[in-house]
């Protein structure tokens, strides 16, 4: 008998020049979605103008039904209280659609921005940002599944014997707990880090359920999957239970004749090596890759989302499609589902009340 195909996994970046149109990112993540992609990230920095993206995101959840929605919220100069709290909700109002792409603000001019702190070393800002993605585990996990009662009769909302404090102190911050919001319909949201680099990387094999690296070759990208793995594992988490996607950069506005994707081949763009390209040279590479089992699959950062999502969706994801190597629906309602990842069971639980 043939081994079952490991599944492929698609994701897209609706960044771009910041608009003020919600309509304008509806239409994109409704695009996704026609392709049956997994989920929609939106970047976000206090270094650049635009919107927040997890208000973004919570507009698009109910325009939406089955494609996740992965804000960048960034560690640095926030509350983890209220990351995890907005977290929570989003997960809420898009029905267990919710992810979190962790980042950090390294520049002074972001730090003054707030005032409070001047910027610090980039290991004590990915130091702090594993803290805040621990205690926000554990914030949404502070409320037991059916700690919800509402029971009219008797008055009573909540058992609380099944909120727990959380009583977290970290190097820059003390988090007691509970959580305001009941936990999220997916237990805990999809945590995505980028985990190209150091210290990056460490906190990513740490507490991401998705990893993002940037590599210009299979190889490369099959040696960072393996160290993210190996990283995983000396932190007493299965590496199976991790997604490693390539980020790539996509401009699909030249012709169907592409290089392979590399730091020198085509313009230097930020965010990735650099695909330029027609739709089927895009699949032909994804199909390449996937084969030698270098990553999970792919996110990619069109250059043009308005132009370049319809020729991802309607020219790559269908030609993927034809192939057999991408799925034609979604097997499941929630984010974990796409990923194929289990809802985690809740700690408190597990270690009877104490954490």
């Amino acid at each position: 008998m043939s081994a079952t195909p490991r599944p492929l996994h698609l994701a897209v970046a609706l960044d771009g020049p910041a608009r003020y149109d919600a309509d304008y990112y509806v239409g994109l993540s409704r695009l996704a979605e026609q392709g049956t992609l997994d989920f929609v990230t939106l970047g976000d920095s206090f270094a650049r103008p635009g919107p927040d993206a997890v208000a973004v995101l919570s507009r698009v959840a109910p325009t939406t039904e089955r494609i996740g929605l992965v804000p960048t919220v960034t560690t640095t100069h926030t509350e983890p209280f209220h990351v995890s709290a907005a977290v929570a909700t989003l997960d809420w109002v898009s029905r267990g659609r919710a992810g979190w792409q962790v980042d950090v603000s390294t520049t002074e001019a972001e730090a003054r921005l707030f005032g409070r702190r001047p910027a610090a070393p980039c290991d004590a800002l990915w130091q702090e940002a594993g803290e805040v993605a621990d205690v926000a585990a554990r914030l949404w996990d502070s409320w037991e599944d059916d700690a919800e009662i509402r029971d009219r009769a008797t008055g009573r909302f909540i058992d609380r014997s099944k909120l727990h404090h959380v009583d977290f102190q970290g190097s820059t911050f003390s988090v007691r707990g509970p959580s305001i919001v009941p936990r999220p319909p997916q237990g805990r949201p999809v945590i995505v880090a980028d985990g190209t680099g150091e210290p990056g990387r460490e906190a990513a094999a740490r507490y991401a359920d998705v990893v993002l690296l940037r590599a210009g070759a299979p190889g490369q990208a099959a040696a960072l999957r393996d160290d993210i793995r190996r990283r995983a594992r000396a932190h007493g988490r299965s590496p199976d239970a991790l997604r490693v996607l390539v980020s790539l950069v996509v401009d699909l506005g030249g012709s169907e004749c592409a290089p392979e994707p590399g730091p020198d081949s085509g313009p230097r763009l930020a965010g990735g090596p650099h695909f330029s390209g027609g739709p089927v040279d895009l699949a032909d590479l994804i199909t390449r890759w996937h084969a030698e089992a270098a990553v999970d699959g792919f996110h990619l950062a069109p250059i043009a989302p308005h132009r370049d999502l319809e020729r991802i969706v309607n020219g790559t994801v269908a030609l993927l499609q034809h192939r057999s190597l991408f799925r034609t629906f979604y097997p499941g309602g929630t984010l974990r589902e796409h990923l194929g990842l289990a809802r985690p069971a809740n700690q408190y639980v597990l270690s009877g009340g104490t954490s």
